[in-house]
């Protein structure tokens, strides 16, 4: 699998068109399969609105409207026969998801790589079935996909190790610093942390401990500071790690291990708070701030990226 391989796509809603550029930005050819032919004006014109951000941002080699020609969009899945790797971003729905591997299977070569950016579905669920689950992986991906350093690669029971070893290699080029998850498990690495996080948020809410502000001031002001730099065990290492065993045995029976969603997020989605695309989230919003807060989140994005390269994970390592 060499290094500009053409890749498919499918889904071109915001994730699928962040992913295809990426691909794009990478040097790759990219064919985006989609539903609705009508759509794919409004698809393209976002993934260059991508693009021109990564431009003025200083990562492009290339001129936007030059990078977008290598874009096909299609509505015919059989176009995607010959690629070597096709990236699904759809609806997370499991039966959804397997309907369209099973039709991907009928256009690809045997030895075609599918990845899933499912976020939650075991892996191994997606390949029971086809008749080549060794070819499926997760792919999950962060959001938006074509800054973020972030990139997760699943193996489930059927898959085949050299197949996760080569998106890992592709993932690389894409600008990624990928981690490999070698056994199947549900929310993989970086939700499985990040929920059991928001858990104990939420029972320090709920139970009068500390406000929403609070929490995230601590977040923002504790680990927010250094886990860029360093994830928990490299964390342990630069800080001292007898420390932390000993905040264990007294912490950890005392930490929430509830296994049911908080009562007061039921009541906030049904209420129908989206956050800051609705204006309506655990904190107030104008239209006015809301806006304001998506453009300092963008910003921070790439502010973050760039600060992250400057210290690569494996600086110092033997």
């Amino acid at each position: 699998m060499s290094g500009k391989i053409r890749i498919g796509t499918v889904g071109l809603g915001l994730m699928g068109s962040s992913i295809a550029t990426c691909l794009l930005s990478a040097g790759h050819e990219v064919t985006s399969l989609v539903k609705q032919m009508e759509k794919a004006d409004a698809a393209r014109e976002r993934i260059l609105k991508f693009l021109q951000q990564l431009k003025e941002e200083g990562r492009l080699k290339e001129p936007p409207e030059k990078i977008i020609l290598r874009l096909t969009i299609t509505d015919n899945i059989s176009t995607l026969a010959g690629h070597e790797l096709v990236i699904e971003s759809i609806v997370e729905h499991i039966g959804i998801k397997k309907q369209l591997f099973r039709e991907l299977e009928t256009v690809l070569l045997p030895d075609a790589i599918i990845g899933s950016n499912t976020s939650a579905i075991p892996v191994s669920m997606l390949q029971d079935g086809l008749q080549h689950p060794e070819r499926i992986l997760g792919v999950h991906w962060g959001e938006p996909a074509h800054v973020l350093r972030f990139l997760e690669v699943i193996c489930g029971k059927g898959s085949d190790i050299r197949n996760a070893e080569k998106v890992m290699t592709l993932a690389e080029g894409w600008g990624k610093e990928p981690s490999l998850v070698k056994k199947d498990i549900r929310g993989f690495i970086s939700n499985r942390l990040m929920y059991a996080m928001m858990r104990e948020a939420f029972n320090l809410v709920e139970n009068g401990y500390a406000s929403y502000a609070d929490i995230d001031r601590a977040c923002r002001n504790d680990f927010g500071y250094w886990i860029t730099f360093a994830g928990p065990f490299r964390f342990m290492d630069l800080t001292g790690i007898p420390a932390y065993l000993h905040v264990m045995e007294g912490l950890f029976p005392e930490l929430d291990n509830s296994t049911k969603a908080p009562a007061f997020m039921e009541q906030l989605v049904a209420s129908g708070a989206k956050g800051v695309s609705n204006a309506q989230g655990f904190y107030p919003y104008t239209e006015a701030t809301a806006e304001k807060w998506e453009k300092l989140f963008v910003e921070f994005t790439y502010e973050i990226r760039n600060l992250s390269e400057k210290y690569p994970q494996n600086i110092g390592d033997l």
